[in-house]
């Protein structure tokens, strides 16, 4: 099994769902650099296991999902090497945001610069109903470097954005879900349950078209394609994989399908 020294990596071969859990208690799971690349890292492992269909990313403890960056470290940064520390942390969101296997954050308490980017990286949220939302980076003379400003955007519209950026408000689960930043909210008891039965859920659908479907939301957001383009090409590509056979015939036959992934 794999080990880190910032985040447990418990991968669960009965239910093929991986948990990840950013775990810096004392930091309230706060980001830093190592955390970053432990991320980046646990990521590229999971996509490169077959035995991992779909993923759970958390918090440890019951008042942080990740509190935000790690304050200290970045204060060290100069503009030069900030920039690079930017682009590391989106390459590793994007990681997520482009897996083909289904991502949910399950937001266990406060989601706060970093941790609210992290978030909104996973295709799906669920969030206790003691989780807090926002992008405090105002705060600190900054603005956020992991894609929050491309992604709250896409979520929750241009305007409710940018007030969320400029004024650094928090947000509650219930104003998050109303918002539509997050899908669910659920007592924090009740939190990781409910995300392995929703992933659960997806993962008894065709893996190959769940990977597609994901492609072509993508698609719509990337100035670099055409997400119409993307869904035709991929709708065409479907026909072409054992799972759209099976699931047909098991449709035809009144039977579950056994999807393969192939």
């Amino acid at each position: 099994m794999a080990s880190f020294e910032n985040l447990l990596y418990a991968p669960d071969a009965a239910t093929g769902i991986l948990t990840i859990t950013l775990n810096r208690p004392s930091k309230l799971n706060a980001l830093n650099a190592a955390t970053i690349e432990e991320i980046r890292q646990a990521m590229q492992l999971a996509l490169d296991d077959a035995q991992v269909r779909g993923i759970i990313l958390t918090g440890s403890g019951e008042k942080a999902f990740v509190a935000g960056a790690d304050i200290s470290e970045l204060a060290a940064l100069n503009d030069i090497n900030a920039r690079r520390a930017a682009e590391l942390g989106q390459e590793a969101f994007c990681l997520i945001e482009e897996s083909p296997k289904p991502v949910i954050a399950a937001v266990n308490g406060f989601a706060l610069g970093g941790g609210c980017e992290l978030a909104m990286a996973c295709h799906l949220r669920v969030a206790s109903d003691n989780a807090r939302f926002g992008q405090p980076e105002v705060n600190l003379g900054l603005i956020p470097g992991y894609g929050g400003t491309q992604r709250l955007t896409q979520l929750i519209g241009k305007a409710k954005a940018l007030e969320l950026l400029l004024t650094a408000d928090m947000l509650k689960a219930d104003e998050a879900l109303r918002l539509g930043l997050v899908n669910h909210v659920v007592p924090q008891a009740e939190l990781l349950d409910f995300c392995r039965q929703l992933l659960g859920r997806i993962l008894t659908k065709a893996p190959l078209a769940v990977g597609m479907v994901i492609d072509c939301v993508n698609a719509h957001y990337d100035k670099e394609r055409n997400g119409f383009q993307t869904e035709a090409t991929l709708f065409g590509r479907a026909f072409g994989t054992e799972d759209f056979r099976e699931g047909t015939a098991a449709f035809l036959a009144k039977r579950p399908a056994l999807f393969k992934g192939n």
